[in-house]
């Protein structure tokens, strides 16, 4: 028998305010253990929630830039259930009126087609503690810096069906959330992360199966790779005639499997009932329209625009839109160049890879949009080579010099002159008859070699273009 699989995520995202959810405690990652408390956020008795404003439209533009229907009146819930880094005893949440529903993203697949995730809800909630594990005794200890951090949840509907359509949706996600300024999106501090339902039925049935919960996916990577392995273990269980039993797993990454975490709860595990403390959460629509006004252009509409503007491939502008800051240097960088193909190409080139190579970002990049352009402007007016602009470039990085001051210092302008590179041609043929032979005896590939041998007898300042003109004709000459 064939099965099918069945895919929905719930993604926890810090909203990225100031103060806590219910309390005026920061939200400062890295502080020492318990730093960032007070009576509200650590659950002592008779104190009283005070909900932050900024969440709110944080939530609120979360809702509109996933295409869901903000509520115009939601409300909060006490969520019940004993762990020890819930200080309250419960999580204070929504529940039965989320304030946003029935969304949708559209995700790329690989063969570049688009397939559309719903959304069914999301719902604001605050964070819980954390607990801190002493490897060398069986002892834990609870750090509260977390405790009522304000959180969206967004849920999923089960429409993905391969590990590759859950890790598009996230990633997609991920970028919304980062573009629209709710969320620094860091998923080490633990800022974006995933619970994934995993479940399978036989193919052509439309009743799921018994589903399995993945906590905590703190990668995209692994993620993926935690949905392939549940589902080539649930596969295994069915087909050996067992039943896949309903619980919370998670991933191991050392050995590269899920393990066992607990019995899965239902929602009436968990007592919800409205909380007491906090009145109705009411959204006007001028409240709405402002936060609607407030979005910046998103992804999907920069990456349109990108390939329409700048005539670019769909994975260009992809890559170039992942980010806004990328975007914006790209768009910067670009539009003081005549050939914004050459911006493109530069910037995906070696600019991401320096960045990889350092691990940072566009944002601590050493150097300007209007600096890269400066040197791209002089191989588009040929005063220097491909070769040359990298020397340049890797200087640039590091002494924060113009790219003119560097050319005229090094010595790298281009040599263009059609009789010096003739006379530089010439000599490496005359140089070399056993390769010239070889050539013309049909090994076109030794054209590289040439190639080759005049960039090292000019130092790499030839001008690439015209001297395989002039190696063409030299070497298709009959001897």
């Amino acid at each position: 028998m064939q099965f099918e699989p069945v895919i929905g995520l719930e993604v926890h995202v810090q909203l990225d305010t100031e103060t806590k959810i219910f309390c005026s405690c920061s939200t400062g990652f890295g502080a020492s253990p318990n730093a960032h408390t007070c009576p509200v956020c650590t659950g002592m008795p008779g104190v009283l929630p005070v909900l932050n404003h900024r969440a709110v439209t944080y939530a609120i533009r979360t809702g509109l830039a996933t295409s869901c229907k903000v509520a115009k009146e939601s409300r909060f819930d006490r969520k019940n259930y004993f762990y020890p880094d819930l200080p309250k005893g419960y999580q204070i949440t929504q529940y039965a009126a989320p304030i946003a529903e029935h969304g949708h993203l559209n995700i790329e697949l690989a063969d570049g087609s688009e397939k559309t995730i719903g959304i069914t809800r999301i719902h604001m909630e605050e964070d819980a503690g954390k607990l801190i594990h002493d490897p060398d005794r069986p002892t834990s200890m609870v750090d509260l810096n977390r405790a009522g951090i304000p959180l969206v949840e967004i849920v999923s509907e089960p429409d993905m069906r391969t590990p590759e359509e859950a890790g598009a949706y996230l990633r997609k996600l991920h970028a919304i959330v980062r573009y629209i300024g709710v969320c620094n999106g860091n998923m080490e501090e633990g800022s974006f992360r995933c619970d994934a339902n995993i479940s399978l039925r036989p193919k052509g049935r439309e009743e799921f199966g018994t589903r399995t919960e993945l906590k905590n996916l703190n990668s995209f990577r692994n993620v993926e790779k935690a949905i392939a392995y549940e589902i080539q273990r649930q596969t295994y269980v069915l087909e050996e005639g067992g039943e896949v039993i309903q619980e919370t797993r998670l991933w191991d990454t050392t050995n590269n499997r899920t393990i066992s975490m607990r019995s899965k709860e239902e929602a009436h595990d968990y007592r919800y009932f409205p909380e007491p403390d906090l009145v109705p959460l009411i959204v006007d629509e001028t409240w709405l329209e402002q936060v609607r006004q407030s979005l910046p252009e998103l992804p999907d509409g920069k990456r349109q625009r990108f390939m329409e503007e700048y005539t670019m491939t769909a994975y260009d502008a992809t890559q170039l839109t992942s980010s806004i800051p990328l975007a914006d240097f790209f768009e910067q960088t670009a539009g003081k160049l005549k050939d914004t193909k050459l911006a493109a190409n530069w910037i995906m080139g070696p600019v991401l890879a320096l960045l990889k190579e350092q691990n940072t970002t566009i944002t601590d990049l050493p150097m300007t949009a209007d600096r890269l352009a400066q040197l791209l402007k002089l191989m588009e007016t040929g005063r220097i080579n491909a070769n040359a602009a990298k020397t340049i470039f890797d200087r640039m990085v590091t002494t924060d010099e113009e790219p003119g001051k560097i050319l005229e210092e090094m010595g790298l302008e281009q040599v263009s002159d059609q009789g010096e590179l003739e006379g530089i041609v010439a000599e490496i043929i005359g140089a070399n008859p056993a390769e010239v032979a070889a050539y013309q005896g049909g090994k076109t590939k030794l054209m590289g070699f040439f190639m080759g041998q005049i960039m090292k007898k000019s130092r790499g300042k030839a001008d690439p273009a015209i001297v395989t003109q002039i190696l063409k004709e030299k070497l298709n000459e009959k001897p």
